[in-house]
């Protein structure tokens, strides 16, 4: 998405290089989404399922995966 719309920015980070922040977003396995630090998932979706959770961040509501 963020390679299709300049509206999106993804952000890659490795773990192992930077405990703290696996730590402040409780990383336990890879992949670790987070958008917008509302919507949380960790593992790899089905292309529904990502846009479902893509919406869900951009309509305000919370929810953690």
């Amino acid at each position: 998405m963020a390679v299709a719309s300049k509206n999106v920015r993804a952000d890659c980070i490795e773990a192992g290089e930077f405990p703290d922040l696996a730590r402040q977003y409780r990383v336990m396995a890879v992949p670790k989404v987070v958008i917008n630090e509302r919507v949380q998932f960790e593992g790899a979706l089905p292309e529904r399922e990502f846009l479902k959770a893509v919406l869900r961040a951009a309509s305000n509501r919370e929810e953690s995966r």
